[in-house]
């Protein structure tokens, strides 16, 4: 019977995420730079918006140093104990930070609900001041992520939580101003819990693409069902079974499947007509296929699972 593998000249060493190695160095370098400054800045001047915005940086540099330990892990060649290396570390950071945040997002809701009751005083132009650097910080490494948010789902982690930073920035701006015209106190604990809440889906739907990857789920645009009638559609293939696509790490989607031809002679043609329709169409070069007939086929169908 007829057996094929391919995965484009050999499984690459790391991941979409390794293209931005750089990038996430430059933006952990001046988070780095930053975090203290802002932390003690949300300390002196009393301020939660200013603290929540400080948790979110202290986080970003968290995130951005984990990301970089999985590109790091990701880029490590196989092993006959891991044969596909530590390519999932890339994920396992994206969810690392998506729990992080929403837990430093609960923090700062429970602060802001506890601040409503007794609030605290709240010094304007330092709070105003230490942000106003926070948003030049937040806007650079921005800048920096932006290009690899698209093709890893890592860097996409870092760039959302640096992105809510960037707001969070803003929003105390907004509220320095508002408390120094006004007096009005409140007005820092309801920016910080806005800064928390805004975050929470955009964190909930990074969480969820990273579960979605470790539980093997169907890259994005890939219609297995369809899939299946564009294999039966090849000449000399009877019929398709246990088709599975799913995703190592971002930028790296995999697929296997069972095919049954009429005559075994064909199962070369049917092999490199699977791999062409893969790469062409789903941009998967990582494919396996096992070409069969019905015979053996038959039994397949009757080995435990």
């Amino acid at each position: 019977m007829g057996h094929g593998h391919s995965h484009g000249g050999g499984i690459p060493a790391g991941s979409a995420a390794v293209r931005n190695k750089g990038r996430l160095a430059g933006a952990l370098a001046l988070t780095l730079a930053y975090m203290a400054a802002e932390v003690v800045g949300g300390l002196l001047t009393g301020s939660l918006a200013l603290l929540a915005d400080a948790a979110h940086m202290v986080t970003d540099a968290g995130g951005l140093a984990l990301s970089l330990l999985a590109i790091h892990y990701a880029a490590k060649a196989p092993t006959p104990g891991k044969s596909f290396g530590y390519m999932r570390f890339e994920i396992l950071a994206a969810l690392a930070n998506a729990v992080v945040l929403l837990g430093v997002t609960a923090y700062i809701l429970y602060e802001a609900y506890r601040r409503f009751l007794e609030p605290t005083e709240i010094l304007g132009w330092p709070m105003m001041l230490v942000a106003a650097v926070g948003l030049a910080v937040n806007l650079a490494s921005m800048k920096l992520l932006s290009g690899g948010s698209s093709d890893s789902l890592n860097v996409k982690g870092a760039y959302f939580e640096v992105f809510s930073d960037m707001l969070g920035s803003v929003g105390v701006i907004a509220a320095a101003l508002v408390v120094m015209a006004t007096g009005w106190r409140w007005v820092d604990p309801l920016v910080g819990a806005g800064i928390g809440l805004f975050i929470v889906p955009r964190t909930w739907r990074l969480m969820g693409e990273a579960l979605h990857i470790l539980l093997e789920g169907t890259p994005p645009g890939v219609d297995l069902g369809a899939l299946k009638g564009e294999i039966e559609a090849m000449p000399g293939v009877r019929r398709a079974y246990d088709l599975h696509a799913w995703t190592l790490t971002s930028g790296f989607d995999a697929m296997s499947g069972h095919v049954v031809v009429d005559d075994v002679a064909v199962g070369p043609g049917v092999i490199r007509g699977v791999r062409s329709l893969m790469k062409d169409r789903h941009g998967i070069e990582h494919v396996t296929v096992q070409v069969e007939d019905e015979a053996l086929a038959a039994e397949a169908a009757h080995l435990p699972i």
